[in-house]
């Protein structure tokens, strides 16, 4: 199939050029200024719109197999190419768990049948992500994982944590982390300060993911593999991270939309849509997510889509689960309250959700070049984006921006030479 889009301000290389794109197969083709194909399958008019790499996720939570009735890989893989997701990585901690090879080849054959975007498999660090024995890494890495994580849960023992560390390595697998210390965290259910305190909630400090971060990049030195830590979310554990990169160690790290935009005042209302874990955090934390991600040292902005049902959300606060649905406001909530106002430039939220997660999977995607994937988003930056309960296409609708209204609308999604998502609002 040929696909031609037209007359768009393509991305490349932190600028916006006016260029056609010519896709044929699931390649890009040709860049070029005033392309003509008449023999194209398909034409998009991209005139006032902005073409960029289809974005990458490399952290969310499709809820298959096993719950199902909160996210299936049909309903995710839809909601993410609304967002201009053209690949997502999906966490094991499913039920079962993804701790073996059939299950690892069940979620590919299921997403290559009915998915709407690209998936990418992380399988468990231990059998049932129970912290207690190593997973089969090997045989799974035959099915096709692209990294190992107990994310949801976090190795308790150093010794444990080494061992994974050091089979992942002999793998060449990514470890990606959940950091938190148990007996730190508690059973809090907020960031412990201040509105913990008003608001007569148990409080997870900053600390819980600050130690076991400490310890992960101490041994990411011993073991020489590649830490990744998920949805960092404190001052210390960016410094942290910064130190580790400036002295040459394979360290990377993920911010949510939600770390970067909103703070713990959020929860004064009982909102369980905001309850997430790490939670959302004070000012002071909020704004080195911002300034980590300005500086590089925060590579990838990851959703950590985590559905969630309306019965499990709708209840008293310490009952509901943490999680926030992320895939269908990812840009729009970023674009809105990070770009528009000046705060952190377009490029480097891009660059997040592209390039930098591309090199991480190590996929010829998340650029726009010829004879790269044809993985591509078209966005509309000056339409509005108003999400209601009717036009969410996740099963689950716990998001806090629901009726608010954000700038951004994704008008085409392609995901590796096919359409995954049109608006046809816009």
């Amino acid at each position: 199939m040929k696909i031609l889009i037209k007359n768009g301000s393509i991305y490349q290389n932190g600028e916006f050029l006016k260029r056609d794109i010519l896709i044929e197969g699931e390649r890009i083709a040709k860049i070029e200024e005033a392309l003509i194909a008449p023999d194209a399958d398909k034409v998009i008019d991209a005139e006032g719109k902005k073409v960029f790499p289809g974005f990458i996720d490399l952290h969310s939570h499709l809820r298959d197999p096993g719950q199902v009735y909160k996210e299936d890989i049909i309903t995710g893989t839809k909601a993410a190419a609304k967002g201009g997701f053209t690949t997502v990585c999906a966490m094991p901690n499913t039920e079962p768990v993804v701790d073996s090879i059939a299950i690892v080849e069940y979620l590919n054959r299921k997403a290559a049948d009915v998915g709407h975007a690209r998936v990418k498999v992380i399988g468990a660090m231990t059998k049932g992500s129970e912290g207690k024995e190593l997973a089969l890494m090997s045989t799974m890495q035959d099915g096709g994982i692209v990294a190992v994580s107990d994310d949801g849960r976090c190795v308790q023992s150093s010794k444990l944590m080494q061992n994974c560390m050091k089979y992942a390595m002999g793998y060449d697998l990514p470890v990606i982390t959940h950091p938190e210390d148990y007996d730190l965290a508690g059973n809090g259910q907020i960031n412990a300060g201040r509105y913990s305190t008003q608001l007569g909630l148990g409080g997870m400090p900053g600390l819980a993911e600050d130690i076991i971060n400490a310890r992960d990049i101490m041994l990411a030195r011993s073991t020489k593999c590649h830490l990744h830590v998920a949805h960092i979310s404190t001052r210390r554990s960016i410094q942290m991270v910064r130190d580790a990169k400036a002295e040459g160690l394979h360290v990377t790290c993920e911010v949510t939309p939600h770390h970067l935009i909103m703070t713990d005042d959020k929860l004064i209302g009982f909102d369980t849509n905001y309850k997430c874990k790490p939670p959302l955090r004070g000012q002071d934390d909020r704004l080195a997510c911002v300034a980590g991600l300005i500086d590089g040292t925060i590579e990838c902005i990851a959703t950590d889509h985590a559905p969630h049902a309306d019965f499990e959300k709708e209840r008293e606060f310490n009952l509901a689960p943490f999680g926030i649905n992320g895939f269908e406001t990812a840009f729009a909530s970023m674009f809105t309250e990070l770009v528009l106002p000046g705060i952190v430039p377009l490029n480097i939220i891009i660059d997040a959700l592209t390039k930098n997660p591309a090199t991480f999977l190590k996929m010829d995607a998340g650029e726009l070049k010829e004879g790269f994937l044809a993985d591509i988003t078209v966005i509309d930056t000056k339409a509005e984006l108003l999400l209601t309960i009717e036009n969410m296409l996740s099963k689950s609708k716990n998001t806090p921006y629901l009726g608010v209204p954000l700038k951004g609308v994704v008008t085409s999604t392609i995901s590796g030479g096919k359409v995954t998502w049109e608006s046809v609002d816009v």
